[in-house]
């Protein structure tokens, strides 16, 4: 079993937008999955509510918790499982890292952004964990995002080549339970998401693409 976290401290990023397409994503492939929502807002318990489809799985946890419930997925034959994190909260963030096999840390397009969630990439370099930065709600033009990929480098942090971009059908999509793969399935977004689950898996399971 591998596990996947989105992780920030900083909240507004679309942490559980990525944690939640990602887990269909890997549905579709076959892949048994579960979210584990450590987020005291509980999000992704609110999609996984209005989501008419049994699967992915998600379970709404205290971080105390985490050991045991990562145990009792394994037990129960799950593949992967994603954690969506809880913005502020350190000790959240670092016990999710802890039992990571890879960190993705959404941020805006911005160079702000990529100063505030310093917290959560020394977190995760504490821990000696592989993490990437993905850039989220990026504007189709505009300086922002190549001047957030140059403070990213500047901190030598890796930067995930996939960008996911500021569109409607992400909103939409998570409004009626749904990834936005699901909603629209041949659109800009869709590509984003299949494009960032196939970076996942290289990273995740050592592997050159999907199904590799």
């Amino acid at each position: 079993m591998k596990v996947l976290s989105i992780l920030s401290q900083k909240g507004g990023v679309g942490k559980t937008t990525i944690a939640t397409c990602l887990a269909v994503a890997a549905e579709h492939d076959g892949k048994r999955t579960a979210i584990f929502d450590l987020d005291p807002q509980a999000t992704a318990s609110f999609w996984k509510d209005t989501r008419e489809a049994e699967t992915p799985a998600v379970l709404s946890i205290q971080a105390i918790r985490l050991s045991a419930m990562l145990e009792a997925a394994k037990d129960a034959g799950t593949a992967l499982i994603i954690i969506d994190g809880a913005a502020v909260a350190r000790d959240i963030a670092y016990e999710a890292a802890k039992v990571s096999d890879f960190v993705l840390i959404p941020t805006k397009a911005a160079v702000f952004d990529i100063k505030s969630m310093m917290h959560t990439i020394d977190i995760v370099r504490q821990l000696e964990k592989p993490f990437s930065i993905i850039q989220n709600f990026v504007p189709p033009t505009g300086k922002e995002t190549g001047e957030a990929e140059s403070a990213a480098k500047s901190i030598n942090a890796d930067v995930c080549p996939i960008k996911i971009g500021n569109r409607k059908a992400y909103f939409r999509a998570q409004g009626e339970g749904l990834a936005v793969q699901e909603y629209e399935p041949s659109g800009k977004a869709a590509k984003e998401i299949i494009q960032l689950y196939e970076y996942m898996c290289i990273n995740i399971y050592n592997k050159e693409k999907v199904g590799a």
